[in-house]
């Protein structure tokens, strides 16, 4: 803190010192500048860049197809992958595409989309309800969101156990049934 001087006489101080004068806020009136190695100062900044990239968690969507004749042997497998995907904590769009004939009856893809929705429900959340797009329809699932103070790993099923006998019954999503109408754009989606 040596206070407002000219630019001349700061950086003169800084040589003296074998530093660089380094203008940190130039919006401030007058502009603040300090006194510090930059070369060391860029290292130290590139060093908290690669440790924060190195901890972070890219989310990557994964996406399930389903079929309106899909049988309840390969709805249980693909249930078993969407959990998987939720639990290394990737998002999964879920798609079921009508084909010729099945067109003609879309409530049938509707209850199959809404039955994964509610298989869903306790490891997911859905963000994006069904919603049919020409001959798709589709949803988003992604993981439930950690609490804060919970811990992620460790505990086993003694501790959750505990929690979830005082906490109210999970809430269950309502079922949404997509615009069937014949006059369905889907542009206004």
């Amino acid at each position: 803190m040596l206070g407002v001087m000219p630019t001349r006489e700061a950086q003169r101080l800084a040589d003296a010192q074998g530093l660089d004068l380094v203008e940190v806020s130039p919006n401030a009136e007058p502009p603040v500048c300090k006194i510090m190695d930059y070369g060391k100062f860029r290292y130290e900044e590139s060093i908290k860049r690669k440790q924060a990239r190195k901890h972070q968690k890219v989310v990557q969507i994964k996406e399930v197809k389903f079929h309106a004749t899909t049988d309840t042997g390969d709805l249980d497998h693909k249930l078993r992958q969407i959990r998987e995907f939720i639990e290394e904590g990737d998002k999964v769009k879920v798609t079921l595409q009508y084909r010729g004939r099945e067109n003609a009856h879309k409530e049938i893809g509707v209850e199959l989309v809404n039955k994964v929705v509610e298989a869903c429900l306790p490891f997911a959340i859905t963000e994006q309800p069904p919603k049919l797009i020409g001959r798709v329809l589709g949803c988003m699932l992604a993981p439930k969101p950690v609490k804060p103070g919970s811990s992620g790993s460790g505990g086993g099923h003694q501790t959750q156990a505990a929690p979830k006998t005082e906490q109210p019954q999970q809430q269950v999503q309502p079922k949404v049934q997509p615009k069937l109408s014949k006059d369905f754009d889907p542009l206004q989606i």
